[in-house]
């Protein structure tokens, strides 16, 4: 994994500053849409930036959605192995930064003869507020 404080592209902290401010995950062409103004025109541009974004860890995808978030933990290192509490009512995502979660799966994996190398674990439900609201 290459170290988070590696010097990010123009591209990269564009799409970077754009995650951070959104309050719900985005696809690759919603981030498209909104930073189209800053110079980034095709959606390559976009897919690469996400994609070396992703590789030192400050940002995820959430496959269900096909969308993207910023990482909110400092120094993450969950690249492959990611756990989110995603709201069902306000797209809401919280990152779950358990190491227990990684090594539950390996030892449920052991036991069933299973090489376990990584998960992508999203659990939906009601966030606190929406919670409150229904």
């Amino acid at each position: 994994m290459a170290l988070a404080t590696e010097k990010l592209t123009n591209n990269q902290q564009t799409v970077l500053d754009l995650l951070e401010h959104s309050k719900e995950p985005l696809k690759a062409y919603a981030i498209l849409f909104n930073i189209q103004k800053k110079g980034i025109k095709s959606p390559l541009q976009v897919y690469r930036a996400l994609d070396k974004l992703i590789e030192i860890g400050k940002v995820h995808k959430i496959e269900s959605k096909n969308s993207f978030i910023a990482c909110k933990h400092k120094n993450c290192d969950s690249t492959t192995s990611t756990s989110f509490l995603i709201c069902e009512t306000c797209d809401q995502v919280t990152e779950l930064k358990k190491k227990n979660l990684s090594l539950y799966f390996t030892k449920q994996s052991d036991q069933a003869d299973f090489k376990y190398t990584k998960h992508n674990l999203e659990i939906y439900g009601a966030c606190k507020d929406c919670k409150i609201k229904h």
